[in-house]
C-alpha cells in the first residue's frame, strides 16, 4: 500500500466510470423495456424481473460509495448485486424456456453482431433488435418467394445508424416472437458479461480487504502515524 495515499477517508464512489455499474444500468433499463413490452405487467415476474436488474445496479453503486467507510459492506454489497444478475439471468432463460423459444449459442450470427456492436445505451439495444427482426423477415421472404429483397443493402449492417424505433405489437405473431427470442438473448448475453465483471470485482475486493484491512485498521495507521509526528 502506498501509505502516502493512505488517509482516513480513501478515494471512493466513481462507479458510473466502472464497466460493470454502466452494464448493470443497460441491463436494468433493457430489463424495464423488455418486461413492460413481454412479460404481462400484472404479473408477479414483471414485478422480480425489474427490481433483480435495479438491485443489481443500485447495490453496485452504493457499495462504490460505502467503500470509504466499510470495505467489508462493499464487499458484501458487491455480492448482493451478483446474486440479483444471476437470479435475473435465470428469468430470462426460464422466459425463454417456457415459451418453447431458443436461448442462442454464444456464436449464434445475430449475438456476434451484438458483441461486435457493444451497446451502450437502451437506445442501441433497440435498434439492434429492429434490424435483427428486419433481417429475419427478409430472409423469411426471400425462402418463401425465392428472390432477393428489393432493398439490397444488408438488413441491420448499420444498427447504430438506424432509427431507434422499437419493435411495435402491431407486428405480427413471428415477428413479435423474433423480437422477444432476440431481446432476451441479448440481454442474456449483457449478463454473462456483467456477471463475470462483477465476479472478478468481488476476488479483487477481498484480495484488497486481506492485504489492506477496512475502516478500523486505517483508522489505527493513521492515529499511530499522527502520535509519531
Amino acid at each position: 500500500m502506498n501509505h502516502d495515499d493512505d488517509s482516513l477517508i480513501p478515494k471512493h464512489g466513481g462507479y458510473e466510470h466502472t464497466k460493470t455499474w454502466q452494464l448493470a444500468d443497460l441491463i436494468y433499463d433493457v430489463t424495464v423495456r423488455f418486461c413492460d413490452k413481454f412479460v404481462d405487467r400484472r404479473s408477479r415476474t414483471h414485478d422480480q424481473m425489474v427490481q433483480a436488474a435495479r438491485s443489481g445496479c443500485q447495490n453496485l453503486q452504493e457499495g462504490s460509495v460505502d467503500s470509504a467507510v466499510s470495505k467489508k459492506i462493499e464487499l458484501k454489497l458487491t455480492g448482493i448485486a451478483k446474486g440479483s444478475l444471476t437470479e435475473l439471468q435465470r428469468d430470462f432463460k426460464k422466459f425463454l424456456k417456457h415459451r418453447d423459444l431458443p436461448e442462442w449459442p454464444p456464436n449464434h450470427p445475430a449475438l456476434m453482431r451484438f458483441k461486435a456492436l457493444q451497446c451502450a445505451t437502451l437506445e442501441d439495444f433497440r435498434a439492434w433488435v429492429a434490424a435483427e427482426t428486419r433481417r429475419a423477415e427478409q430472409a423469411k421472404n426471400t425462402e418463401e418467394h425465392g428472390q432477393t429483397p428489393t432493398n439490397t443493402k444488408e438488413a441491420g449492417s448499420d444498427v447504430r445508424g438506424s432509427p431507434c424505433t422499437s419493435v411495435s405489437s402491431s407486428l405480427g405473431a413471428a415477428s413479435r416472437s423474433f423480437a422477444a427470442v432476440c431481446a432476451a438473448n441479448g440481454a442474456l448475453s449483457l449478463l454473462n458479461l456483467c456477471i463475470h465483471l462483477v465476479k472478478n470485482q468481488m476476488e479483487a475486493q477481498a484480495d484488497a480487504f486481506e492485504k489492506e484491512g477496512g475502516f478500523t485498521e486505517r483508522l489505527y495507521r493513521v492515529r499511530s502515524r499522527r502520535r509519531r509526528h
